[in-house]
């Protein structure tokens, strides 16, 4: 790598790969189980005495002991076991672990608990005890309309006009009508909570893919989409489901067109919405940290330093309840955004040489967690670890964290691809590679523009590093002048702050301008606002 070879870093740091995760998903279930869901299993499966539950117990054993999956050393170790025989005893061992699971967990979810209900429901109609499951439908479709769980009650709907169309029971003459009303309220319930759900997903995925929107086209592009697929009358719905998903979509879609105020009310009305119904902060726990997330960048965007500490401090709060710790999913979902939150936290105080004590950590953190990462999520913290080293003027380091982004082949987040090679380029500048800055300025240049994330910030940017290659050292103050005279204005172009979002180019040039380190640039805009504010 350029890196590599002029930087002469050789990687000594502890840089964060994309988790290298073995493919089988039973050695990836295995990995994924805590001290206690271990124990709960061997209790599990000991109940049965069988051969077949004793091999089982002991290929448990073997992969639980393995840092790495190799079948190779498996076979080794199992050696009673031939290789068609591993791959049946696999498929065995990981059912049963989902068994042992489904017990273990089925009173810390109201969706397992539900099914379950469902099941004993159906046992009961298959045994002929029509009026034993109907009292168990019923107690389960109560329970569901309590929590709002409108998703769970067609089957039990369906089960119980199965018994009642099949069977005479004492109900018939009252149930027949009002069942038929109860099932065309819940589909068209489910109708709309679909609807409204499917362009929130639809909106946040087009964010993955492309960023924020980067001209009037996309701009167009998103408005249109917005339009054709919000449901008539959205506004008027006063269920969780629906105003949820609803201020979901306005969120993505503010964020999308970089109204970055309608992003931060939209995302108040969505957590607003789960403080309005506690009871379903622990019904849907992910959607509730997820508001939170989106709350704290809306914060962070506005600078808004009072109510961003605020907000994190609340989160920090949150992820040590119970509720938290004692899911992977949860846990590991908040340190990511706590994460990020307290980088952000030091981008805009410009305490970047102090942020870097978070990065061992964090790192530390991520390798133990690997499971549980997806790429997105390792792509965002890559680029905010290049942004805390460039900021402290650590640029081969920036450099390194940056590649990481640069060669990674997801196809996610074409805007942080494109900025990061925008930054790579600034930090060989600061290094003052000469010799590289002619083709990286031609390749970044290329790369954005096939990308079409070419803004005029972006383009003057490229230029004038072009340019400055050839420009004496003494006469560069005059040039980065008019260069920070040239972008300012676009500071409050909503197709140009994207670029501001990304990168503070503004403090880098001004740093540039006033001989001084980038980060005590931000530090004294931070110390002023905050003076503003007292």
């Amino acid at each position: 790598m350029i890196a590599e070879t002029l930087a002469g870093s050789g990687f000594q740091k502890n840089i964060t790969m994309m988790p290298n995760r073995s493919a089988d998903i039973l050695f990836q279930l295995i990995k994924s189980l805590e001290k206690a869901e271990k124990r709960h299993f061997k209790l599990y499966i000991n109940r049965s005495s069988g051969k077949e539950e004793l091999k089982i117990v002991r290929l448990f054993d073997v992969l639980d002991k393995m840092k790495e999956y190799d079948e190779k050393i498996l076979l080794k170790r199992m050696e009673d076991v031939t290789k068609p025989q591993l791959s049946n005893l696999k498929t065995h061992l990981y059912k049963q672990i989902l068994a042992s699971l489904r017990l273990l967990k089925s009173d810390d979810s109201l969706d397992l608990q539900l099914n379950e209900q469902f099941d004993y429901a159906h046992i009961l109609y298959k045994k002929g005890l029509f009026m034993q499951s109907l009292r168990i439908i019923e107690r389960a479709k109560e329970t569901a309309r309590v929590n709002q769980k409108y998703n769970f009650l067609p089957q039990l709907i369906a089960l119980e006009k199965r018994i009642e169309g099949l069977h005479i029971t004492r109900h018939i003459h009252t149930r027949a009508d009002a069942l038929s009303l109860e099932a065309n309220e819940v589909n068209k319930h489910i109708d709309k909570v679909a609807r409204l759900s499917n362009l929130a997903l639809q909106l946040f995925s087009w964010f993955v893919q492309h960023g924020h929107a980067r001209d009037e086209y996309d701009e167009k592009d998103i408005r249109r989409f917005m339009t054709q697929n919000l449901p008539s009358g959205a506004w008027k719905e006063t269920g969780f489901y629906e105003r949820m998903y609803l201020f979901q979509s306005y969120t993505w879609y503010a964020f999308i067109r970089q109204d970055f105020l309608q992003y931060y009310r939209y995302t108040q009305k969505w957590v607003d919405l789960f403080h309005e119904q506690p009871l379903m902060i622990r019904v849907e726990t992910g959607h509730y940290i997820k508001g939170i997330h989106n709350l704290l960048n809306a914060h962070f965007d506005l600078r808004n330093h009072r109510q961003f500490e605020k907000t994190l401090k609340q989160m920090v709060e949150f992820s040590l309840s119970e509720r938290v710790r004692e899911n992977d999913n949860f846990r590991v979902q908040l340190f990511i955004y706590i994460s990020q939150a307290r980088i952000n936290q030091h981008f805009m105080r410009g305490t970047f040489r102090e942020g870097l004590s978070l990065v061992p950590s964090i790192e530390k953190e991520l390798a133990e967690n690997e499971i549980f990462l997806d790429s997105h999520r390792i792509l965002v913290l890559n680029y905010k670890f290049a942004m805390l080293y460039f900021g402290s003027g650590d640029y081969n380091t920036s450099i390194d964290y940056l590649q990481q982004i640069i060669n990674d082949k997801t196809n996610l987040r074409y805007d942080l691809q494109c900025y990061a090679r925008l930054v790579h380029l600034l930090a060989h500048y600061e290094l003052g590679n000469d010799m590289l800055m002619e083709s990286l300025t031609k390749s970044v240049f290329r790369f954005m523009t096939r990308m079409k994330n070419l803004t005029a910030i972006e383009e003057a940017m490229i230029r004038f590093l072009r340019n400055s290659i050839t420009i004496p050292a003494r006469q560069l103050k005059p040039e980065f002048e008019k260069f920070l005279q040239q972008i300012k204005h676009l500071e409050n172009n909503r197709y140009q702050t994207r670029a501001f979002a990304y990168l503070d180019i503004i403090s880098w040039v001004e740093s540039k301008v006033y001989n001084k380190p980038m980060e005590a640039i931000i530090h004294e805009k931070y110390l002023a606002s905050k003076r503003r504010a007292e």
